[in-house]
């Protein structure tokens, strides 16, 4: 079938047709880095790109941007409370946002730049909106002229009577209308100078909004195919960038919006007043990275996501099966002697699973077919199926795993870091359960099988399953 997205702009779902024949152009909002990344973050990461994997898997030529703003009006003011340097502040927290990245298996976009490295595309971009006619320079500061633009409110679909009514003017702005929003900002008083720029209109920073408008066009052109983001950004940050940008080119700026839906903890919005404020550092602390990104995946991009700990058991428990499963399927065809070599996966689970996600990516139905694969691999090594039929479904379930980033390590290796994560989150100590296990193997030797079923018994009122097989003994946490 063809790709088809659902394009907030047109409000529909529409077949996709590139700018350029077999390329993509897609630039998403990256993240405002004043402090550590949150879930909601890790649902605009994962599901961009589970995206841009599914288009090249599909054949599509993927030039993905993805930008960090590392100037902010937050940024200066946490920096500031803290005694540090703005711009080192936020390199911090742009490396502690890479690394939990990472640890949801998100692969670094084509591009990821920065606000600070693109100031003299943005001072550009501005001149261009002054000379026509689009903004004004007032005190320092460079505002733009939202009425001067007859389309403003065609992605949020707003109209300005009604934006009108809840406007306001802060003290210190030189706005001419409440509408207009800030291109440049004047420097501050006291404020550092690796924040400040020299520009035309007077030292100042770049306004939020423009920084995108600058970098996108840089590195994807005038008008390119897909601009995405969070649901939260389509008012006022990507109205503002489309104001702009179009206002300055003439041209439309991206031919597709998408906008990932919003994520509540316990059917609650998020927030630090309420005392549910989760960060991705947080709930790794808790559970696999995997594991979290299973079950981001598991609800359409597009709509809203609970999260709650019941929630991420069951996504944990389903990446528990796939990697048992290909223990399990690896063993089999050792046991067999298989040496067939790399069989080509099943074309009807592969027709289905590209369906899924070629229908606006929808890796809930994606994730469902993937989790049929691996049944069907248990249910043909229970009936000991040929190998190479098992080897086929395996590389099926491999191949279509990996295009949502899914089971990235070798079995056994992740079945025991898994296990690491899981007795921290239960308080278990994995190196005494160790010993308990030599203590249970030892008693067993002796025939005390009293003995050894009363360890059995403790740790499994810990929570521990012993597991006993041709290998020895294995344990996992239970959820």
């Amino acid at each position: 079938m063809p790709l088809r997205l659902f394009n907030t702009l047109t409000d529909e779902k529409q077949d996709f047709t590139p700018v350029r024949p077999g390329r993509i152009g897609i630039y998403v909002c990256g993240i405002t880095v004043y402090d550590l990344a949150h879930v909601g973050h890790a649902r605009m990461l994962t599901a961009f790109d589970a995206a841009v994997r599914a288009l090249r898997w599909t054949g599509w030529q993927v030039n993905f941007v993805r930008n960090w703003t590392d100037v902010d009006d937050k940024i200066i003011r946490r920096a500031n409370e803290r005694g540090e340097d703005p711009q080192q502040f936020a390199a911090r927290f742009i490396d502690e946002c890479r690394k939990d990245m990472q640890a949801l298996n998100i692969l670094p976009a084509d591009a990821e730049p920065k606000a600070t490295e693109h100031i003299p595309e943005m001072i550009e971009l501005i001149g261009k909106l002054i000379e026509r006619g689009h903004a004004y320079a007032a005190k320092g500061d460079v505002y733009f002229s939202v009425r001067s633009f007859p389309d403003y409110g065609k992605l949020s679909k707003r109209n300005l009577d009604d934006l009108q009514s809840g406007a306001r003017v802060e003290p210190g702005e030189q706005k001419r209308d409440p509408l207009d929003f800030a291109l440049w900002k004047a420097a501050k008083p006291g404020e550092p100078a690796s924040v400040t720029w020299q520009s035309p209109w007077g030292p100042g920073r770049p306004g939020w909004h423009i920084e995108c408008s600058a970098m996108s066009q840089k590195y994807l052109g005038i008008t390119f195919d897909v601009h995405g983001g969070g649901k939260d950004l389509v008012f006022p940050h990507h109205e503002n960038e489309i104001a702009q940008s179009e206002a300055a080119s003439g041209n439309q700026l991206a031919n597709f919006w998408l906008h990932n839906g919003f994520v509540t903890i316990d059917a609650e919005k998020m927030s630090k007043s309420l005392g549910n404020f989760r960060t991705i550092r947080d709930l790794l602390g808790q559970w696999d990275g995997e594991a979290l990104r299973a079950f981001l995946l598991a609800t359409h991009y597009r709509h809203p996501i609970n999260f709650t700990e019941a929630a991420v058991a069951d996504a944990d428990r389903r990446i528990e099966y796939f990697y048992e499963t290909l223990a399990k399927g690896d063993a089999y065809l050792s046991q067999k002697k298989y040496t067939g070599g790399e069989p080509r996966p099943v074309d009807e689970h592969v027709a289905a699973f590209r369906d899924a996600m070629e229908d606006d990516f929808n890796t809930a139905e994606a994730m469902a077919r993937v989790e049929r694969v691996y049944g069907f691999v248990n249910a043909r090594i229970d009936a000991k199926a040929p190998p190479a039929e098992v080897a086929a479904l395996l590389h099926t379930a491999r191949t279509l795993s990996h295009v949502l980033g899914l089971v990235a390590r070798a079995p056994l290796d992740a079945i025991r870091e898994r296990r690491l994560v899981a007795a921290r989150r239960k308080g278990i100590d994995p190196a005494e359960v160790d010993r308990q296990i030599e203590e249970r193997i030892a008693a067993r030797k002796a025939k005390d099988f009293k003995a050894a079923d009363a360890i059995r018994n403790k740790l499994a009122s810990i929570g521990v399953e012993l597991r006993d097989g041709p290998q020895g003994t294995d344990w996992r946490v239970l959820l």
